[in-house]
């Protein structure tokens, strides 16, 4: 099958491995996000997906709009009977969807109709869901609506950070797409629709998300502190510097302050009041330096009860 892959970021890359790897298929182009200036120096650097592409002597497309009639006009000029998408972060247009004799396929990280949009596996484990996987999905003009053609789950065991669950993740995507390629091939899969009802939105990570509210709950907090790791960060501040949490744990001492404050300090970590439970300190990074254990950071700062 001559296949298009879309997609732009790490998340993609192991599943456009996959399909270049198994040999039972033809990429024949590649369409990822334009490169763009990094640095003091405004050098441009490829996305991670066109590094790949590139390193397999693979036609790289990078339009700055996709839906663009000009751009359309290139598509129709490439032999395509698949379209694969993979965190591209451009909409396709109907015209676009309704080009390739097998339609377009999207490789999604949540079990659809749960976590539709752009970051599904930080809001997974934000939300304390016991399980996630990854979808196949025939795409249609909606964000995340298509109907669905595969799943693979895995129960998540609440140790899990963004980064962690990314990883894993990414790997499971190559393996079901190849899986779900074969199935449409040999019209083995019953497209299933999603229930609208039972669907939640991801939306977008910013860095204002990472600020720890104190009066939520130490169990709240904990998975926040995990799913923000590692980009954007949960964070508060200690003085007037930032002081990212990078590693906490809900600790089984009663409350007994002051939500916000340090009410419990041992040699390893230190815990802060919330409005539910203490929060124990395990890693941190201070505004300015390297991350490092609780206790390494207690070492050079003084911390006290009561003293956030």
């Amino acid at each position: 099958m001559n296949i298009i892959f879309m997609g732009t970021p790490d998340f993609a890359v192991p599943v456009l491995r996959e399909l270049i790897e198994s040999g039972k298929h033809q990429v024949t182009a590649v369409v990822t996000q334009p490169d763009k200036a990094r640095g003091r120096s405004g050098k441009l650097t490829f996305t991670p997906v066109k590094e790949l592409a590139l390193e397999h002597g693979i036609q790289v497309y990078t339009p700055e709009k996709v839906k663009a009639p000009e751009f359309v006009e290139v598509l129709r000029g490439i032999p395509c009977d698949l379209i694969v998408v993979v965190a591209f972060g451009q909409i396709l247009s109907k015209e676009i969807l309704d080009m390739p004799e097998y339609g377009c396929v999207n490789v999604h990280a949540s079990l659809l109709p749960r976590w539709r949009g752009a970051a599904p596996i930080q809001w997974s484990i934000i939300a304390g869901d016991a399980k996630t996987g990854i979808t196949t999905m025939q795409m249609n003009e909606g964000l995340d609506t298509g109907d669905i053609l595969l799943t693979e789950e895995i129960e998540l065991t609440g140790e899990e950070t963004g980064e962690s669950l990314f990883d894993d993740l990414s790997k499971m995507g190559g393996p079901l797409l190849i899986k779900t390629i074969e199935g449409l091939e040999k019209g083995e899969i019953t497209p299933v629709k999603q229930n609208d009802e039972e669907s939640t939105y991801a939306k977008m990570l910013t860095k204002d998300l990472g600020k720890i509210d104190f009066s939520k709950s130490a169990v709240e907090i904990e998975r926040l502190i995990r799913g923000l790791n590692s980009w954007p960060s949960a964070y508060t501040y200690f003085g007037k510097k930032m002081l990212k949490i990078w590693e906490a744990r809900v600790s089984d001492v009663e409350s007994v302050g002051n939500i916000g404050e340090v009410v419990r300090v041992d040699k390893e970590s230190f815990g802060i009041q919330t409005g539910q439970g203490i929060l124990q300190i395990l890693e941190v990074q201070l505004e300015g330096k390297k991350r490092m254990k609780t206790a390494d950071f207690m070492r050079g700062n003084n911390i006290e009860e009561a003293s956030f």
